[in-house]
């Protein structure tokens, strides 16, 4: 058996407990090394072969898998994050698919969620965002046009921007000429929930400067929406005391 498992963001203790066992577990252990804390590693039992898919191709990954199922053993490939966000497990679950390979997933905390508990941050704010956008900027790996930064800034929601911190100034620019304006609240966060995270709050205009000035370059999300300064924003209705609900009656 397969397991996909999300490792977390990166502190130790945010990988699930389902994901933990599973980690402990497993005679083999494949795993993001570019990316993954290193530190989970040290859950695997004495014998686990472990192996870095940083320094590996596709091919090399699932060939590992084939050999582990053909020798029956249990292999644990560990992703960063969720492994449903930007992990590429898809091409790997349909190469499983084509050798009758079986495989699991275990969900993990998502560098967004990581980044939200960084900044005691709500994304769905009654009377300021109610969604939530997860995207990324088109680098090396296209974008569909549709989903193009400014198209989704149009919508004046919360964002989590993965994979863009090395293009700051062209998502400021995308950002705004879709809608946000230069003071909109942004923030830059670096490694979050890693011992040397950093969280920086600035604005849609004020990316690039803000990570210049803490000397950010890469691994780091991007937030955007007036959710992020945590103001004017509503009262949650269902705790309202006018508010009824299956479990509680109005209160006078």
């Amino acid at each position: 058996m397969i397991y996909f498992v999300g490792a977390g963001t990166g502190a130790v203790d945010l990988i699930t407990v389902r994901g933990k066992r599973l980690l402990q577990t497993a005679d083999v252990v494949i795993y993001a090394g570019s990316l993954v804390n290193p530190e989970l590693l040290q859950d695997t039992k004495d014998g686990c072969a472990v192996y870095n898919s940083a320094e590996m191709t596709l091919e090399e990954v699932a060939a590992v898998m084939r050999r582990a199922e053909q020798s029956g053993k249990t292999t644990v490939r560990l992703h960063t994050g969720d492994p449903s966000v930007y992990g590429a497990v898809r091409e790997q679950m349909d190469v499983l698919d084509s050798l009758g390979i079986p495989y699991e997933s275990c969900p993990g905390v998502s560098a967004c969620f990581g980044a939200a508990a960084s900044l005691n941050l709500e994304y769905t704010l009654p009377g300021v965002s109610q969604s939530l956008i997860i995207t990324r900027m088109e680098g090396r790996t296209p974008v569909p046009e549709r989903e193009s930064i400014e198209s989704l800034a149009a919508h004046g929601a919360s964002m989590a921007i993965y994979l863009s911190a090395g293009m700051l100034r062209e998502l400021s620019e995308k950002l705004q000429k879709g809608g946000y304006r230069p003071e909109t609240p942004a923030a830059i966060v670096y490694k979050a929930s890693w011992p040397e995270e950093k969280a920086c709050v600035c604005t849609v205009g004020t990316l690039e400067e803000m990570a210049k000035a803490n000397q950010i370059t890469k691994t780091a999300l991007i937030l955007v929406g007036d959710a992020v300064a945590h103001r004017n924003y509503q009262r949650s209705r269902l705790y309202a005391p006018d508010f009824e609900t299956e479990f509680r009656g109005k209160r006078e």
